[in-house]
């Protein structure tokens, strides 16, 4: 499993300038930062021979001609003539002019295995993969570390005066309040033997109902915040059918893309969209906690008979309704709330797992901690849940006499997702001691530059580290290297995301060429 985060970027010094060159800029800082640490410039891109966003898992695929422009993912994204000269970054000194363009890096590989690059107008980080949900919160919390890192160099760089660009803020959340969303996706390695149709009518239920536990929450209904209020997700809004290929409009609740980066005989990826950006350790643990033991129902066919009438409708109806007691129309005519119905799947999860390790007794334990405080006692969880811990901050504001339209709590909500330490309302929560954590702060940034020892991102992150001059490209199952005293192409194919561990390789990386490794890793893995 893994996870994907766009950060809404911001230049306040030029409100209007363009995301996509400042996305650029991010993800050229941090790539220079950890690239001055290593002994040889890396020349490293990224692959895009394995990507195939056009796949359908409903068994077609569409026409480039009738894809949406986001859609084409395969495909290096370029910065424009257009682009680089936009009026809101070219005006007064031409802050460009000390810029190679033609050199700008908008895919970066990173030592812990993860890929910064630009999505199109946000820096986007896809963590690496790995095999459990505490390790999916750790290594995406190493992406706001190294979010965090390039803000702060930037800064650095704009008052020393050693960059013309604008100082910029990055923020894990998923609107800009006035009509658009961006992305946290969730990506999760399933058998291809999975019947897509159930998996579909199974998650439909789940995906309406469990923001009440792993919402963001939210200044503003509707999509473009028409509406005065508050709700429990920031995604919520902008979905608009049940099923579909797209991420960027036409949302759909369950995606069918169908991309595994891995054997396609033997495995698929669901790529979920509907999830917020959370920065809680909880909530995200959660997150990906409660959709693993999901999945095993799924896999197991045991998953409980619940069919939304609307599941669309319910998920909207859902997030506005902070009293979690809306009742949701059943396709069979009954109704349910949000919370029977995530307390049905967790009864289903505890049945299926009758014999639990300690890490899914976490979650089992967590999951129906949270349902019964939810119904009993919302504010006891304002020190794990990103929703509640907003919620808890700006009540205290309404109590005040302020309302729900005062921009003072849009900035809040703003401010509750800013990635720097000293800034973010929710980093400073957690300086105060009322926000909980699951790991420290020097855990997190060790994740920022080492990668998981259990999956194929041990690799990755380890070859571009230790022969970075001779690596020629990398994607998620494929890496391609030179060695300087031959002009021959070495490629190496991870078929397999639990293969090619630190148990294997960690013994080889003392070796004086990446091709006499991939010799060596061929013969092992076959």
């Amino acid at each position: 499993m893994g996870a994907e985060t766009e950060y809404g970027v911001h230049a306040p010094a030029k409100p209007h300038a363009n995301p996509t060159v400042l996305s650029a800029f991010v993800v050229n800082t941090y790539d220079t930062l950890f690239k001055e640490k290593l002994t040889s410039e890396l020349n490293s891109t990224w692959e895009y021979s394995s990507e195939t966003p056009l796949t359908d898992a409903r068994g077609f695929t569409v026409t480039r001609e009738k894809a949406h422009p986001s859609q084409l993912t395969d495909t290096a994204q370029i910065l424009t003539s257009e682009d680089i000269a936009a009026e809101a970054l070219s005006e007064a000194g031409h802050f460009a002019e000390r810029i190679d363009w033609d050199a700008v890096t908008m895919n970066s590989i990173l030592p812990n295995g993860a890929r910064l690059y630009v999505d199109h107008a946000h820096p986007e980080y896809s963590s690496p993969e790995v095999t459990n949900p505490r390790h999916a919160v750790l290594w995406d919390a190493a992406g706001d570390h190294i979010a965090a890192q390039s803000v702060a160099t930037i800064e650095r760089m704009v008052q020393g005066e050693q960059s013309t660009m604008p100082a910029v803020n990055l923020y894990k959340n998923n609107t800009d309040g006035k009509g658009q969303s961006y992305g946290s996706h969730e990506n999760y390695l399933l058998p291809r033997s999975v019947d897509f149709e159930y998996l579909t009518a199974a998650l439909l239920p789940f995906f309406a109902t469990r923001q009440i536990m792993v919402g963001a929450g939210r200044v503003g209904l509707g999509t473009a915040a028409e509406r005065a209020g508050f709700q429990i997700s920031q995604r919520a809004d902008f979905f608009e059918r049940t099923v579909g290929l797209e991420t960027t409009v036409r949302r759909p609740l369950v995606n069918t893309r169908d991309e595994p980066h891995a054997e396609s005989s033997k495995y698929r990826r669901l790529h979920v969209i509907t999830g917020d950006a959370n920065l809680s350790h909880y909530s995200n643990l959660l997150k990906f906690g409660t959709m693993s033991l999901v999945l095993n129902l799924v896999e197991a066919q045991q998953v409980p008979a619940i069919k939304l009438a609307n599941p669309v409708q319910a998920m909207h109806a859902v997030s506005h309704d902070l009293s979690l007691k809306q009742p949701l129309a059943l396709a069979s005519g009954g109704e349910m709330t949000a919370l029977e119905i995530q307390d049905a799947y967790l009864q289903a999860a505890r049945n299926l797992e009758a014999n639990p390790d300690p890490e899914t007794q976490e979650i089992l334990d967590l999951w129906a901690d949270t349902l019964q405080a939810l119904e009993h006692d919302l504010l006891s969880l304002a020190d794990r849940l990103d929703w509640v811990a907003k919620y808890a901050l700006m009540s205290s504001y309404i109590a005040k006499g302020h309302t729900w339209a005062d921009p003072k709590l849009a900035a809040i909500d703003l401010q509750y997702s800013d990635v720097r330490t000293t800034k973010g309302l929710y980093h400073k929560l957690v300086a105060l001691g009322r926000m909980k954590t699951l790991f420290t702060p020097q855990e997190i940034a060790r994740a920022a530059h080492e990668p998981p020892r259990d999956t194929r991102a041990y690799l990755r992150g380890k070859f571009i580290t230790t022969w970075p001059d001779e690596v020629l490209g990398a994607n998620w199952d494929t890496l391609s290297a030179r060695n300087p005293l031959s002009i021959d192409l070495h490629r190496l194919h991870m078929d397999d995301p639990t293969g090619f561990t630190a148990e294997t390789v960690e013994p080889h990386l003392g070796l004086a060429h990446a091709d006499q490794l991939f010799a060596l890793l061929n013969k092992t893995e076959h």
